[in-house]
């Protein structure tokens, strides 16, 4: 993709966990113009963004993807040259709770954003068609399950098994019919679970920290044997920057983390950290591990190939599981006024998902 030295990028859901740490690298790191739209729901927060806030290239709309009107209105106020889609409903264990909010925004919502981003795509001059570029961010959920052994390729056929797989599978398909049916350049790509710093309290690893030092059970699902690759996020933003300059067109690319490991592996890595950065007055984090009823329909074992993205686009992980692991303990340890902010009055780190 032949780019200008500095773009105009609209990221949608920019205040979330991924989204953030995709703000926070392109104003870091390149010279990009940034327009994060994102409706803040319980797990968008501008705190997030703080450190990069104050960035003449910053520029932050509330706006929610479903709706017509506003969305029209960002792409005629910023003319944006790239648009990176990452607003979704994304915890399994809510989708369980309610479904519909997940077929709204993920489904219904990017259809919206697709509409109008073709739109605005087809009134662009030659060279800014030439340049232009859409994607659309997902997950290695919509692939279903592994077996002991395996591992999802780009050629992997879909098997949702969540609502929230589903509704994001549903997006990845509405991404590439736009692709085939209206030759709008689409690029999709499906990471692994995500961690690092900024992550709401509801996932596996904040919630284990946080119980860990509350001093309250730490929960684990079944037997603790589900597998996951883990990906550090800001090792996802990069990824999602190359794959935005220089994926090709219509093309998906899986991004991993090459870092397989059991639910229980990860939760005692976290506890032996905390013993050695915060030790307890009496006794080791691991006594506080209890294992809960399995969730419904709980994929036994994920794991991506990222050989493609490797090959064809250069990138591959720089953080290793143990020191992405490290670095996100610390930054809690560092960050528990964020973690208070962020809950405040919306979340006490309760169980869901259990319908």
């Amino acid at each position: 993709m032949s780019s200008p030295k500095s773009q105009t990028i609209l990221v949608t859901g920019g205040a979330g966990f991924i989204g953030s740490a995709l703000v926070r690298y392109l104003i870091r790191e390149t010279d990009n113009t940034v327009i994060n739209v994102d409706k803040l729901t319980y797990a968008g927060h501008l705190e997030n963004l703080e450190e990069i806030d104050h960035s003449a290239r910053y520029h932050f709309e509330k706006a929610n993807i479903c709706d017509s009107d506003e969305m029209k209105d960002m792409f005629r106020k910023y003319k944006p040259d790239a648009v990176v889609h990452l607003a979704a409903e994304s915890h399994v264990d809510r989708s369980i709770d309610g479904s519909a909010e997940f077929i709204r925004t993920n489904i219904v919502g990017t259809h919206n954003l697709l509409d109008i981003a073709k739109e605005y795509y087809e009134e662009l001059g030659e060279q800014k068609k030439k340049e232009f570029r859409f994607l659309h961010v997902s997950t290695d959920e919509v692939y279903g399950e592994l077996g002991e052994e395996g591992f999802f390729k780009e050629t992997t056929p879909y098997d949702p098994r969540s609502p929230y797989s589903a509704s994001k599978a549903s997006s990845d398909h509405l991404a590439r019919a736009w692709f085939h049916t209206y030759d709008f350049p689409v690029l999709i790509t499906n990471c692994s679970n995500n961690y690092g710093p900024y992550q709401f309290p509801e996932k596996l690893i904040p919630v284990v920290i946080l119980k860990a030092l509350q001093g309250g059970d730490i929960p684990v699902y079944g037997t603790g044997e589900n597998v996951r690759d883990w990906l550090y996020v800001d090792d996802h933003a990069r990824a999602l920057y190359k794959v935005l300059q220089e994926g090709e067109i219509g093309e998906t690319y899986n991004i991993g983390g090459h870092n397989e490991k059991q639910n229980i592996e990860v939760v005692n890595t976290i506890c032996s950290i905390l013993d050695e950065l915060q030790p307890k007055d009496k006794g080791t984090y691991e006594d506080q591990i209890t294992f809960v009823t399995d969730r419904p329909g709980h994929d036994f074992r994920y794991a991506i190939d990222a050989s493609k993205i490797e090959a064809e686009l250069g990138w591959k992980p720089e953080e290793t599981f143990d020191s992405g692991i490290r670095k996100t303990v610390q930054w809690y340890l560092d960050n528990i006024d964020w973690c208070e902010a962020v809950t405040s009055n919306n979340y006490d780190l309760e169980r869901l998902g259990t319908k």
